[in-house]
């Protein structure tokens, strides 16, 4: 199941974020990028930013987060115990829509070549573009066309 995720979410989201391999980042890491509890709160709180949960019975599985300014996909992370059950397309489908009802045409995110994600969403109907990466530079830029469909 997924549901819109809460501020009271954030401590299990965040110990999905830090545990997984690909693309890993750190507390530390994290917040030398702005990334942040609190800065995460806010942008929820102001509604800039978008937030969903997979669920498997009372326990959170998953999380993304979709940021309504850009039209970016700001995170999709699954809990490796968790994966391949559909979680995450299902996430991925719940950014790509709310964005739309925001008034993206196209909707873009960036992740690591050599990651599973890469290929995920590539057979989701993302393209690699020759666009650099925000934070990180060796990143690939994605974009998608978002479509009535949601």
């Amino acid at each position: 199941m997924i549901r819109e995720g809460a501020i009271a979410d954030l401590p299990e989201i965040t110990r999905i974020r830090t545990s997984v391999v690909d693309n890993h980042l750190s507390v530390d890491q994290m917040a030398e990028i702005g990334i942040t509890l609190d800065s995460i709160a806010a942008e929820m709180t102001s509604g800039h930013l978008g937030c969903w949960v997979a669920m498997d019975g009372a326990a959170i599985t998953g999380f993304a987060m979709a940021d309504r300014r850009d039209g970016s996909i700001f995170a999709l992370f699954m809990d490796a115990a968790h994966e391949g059950k559909g979680h995450g397309s299902a996430l991925l489908a719940a950014c790509e829509g709310w964005l739309w009802r925001k008034g993206h045409a196209e909707a873009c995110l960036s992740t690591g070549r050599d990651t599973r994600a890469f290929a995920f969403y590539l057979r989701r109907g993302w393209r690699e573009t020759d666009e650099t990466a925000g934070h990180f530079a060796e990143d690939a830029v994605l974009r998608k066309t978002l479509s009535t469909e949601f």
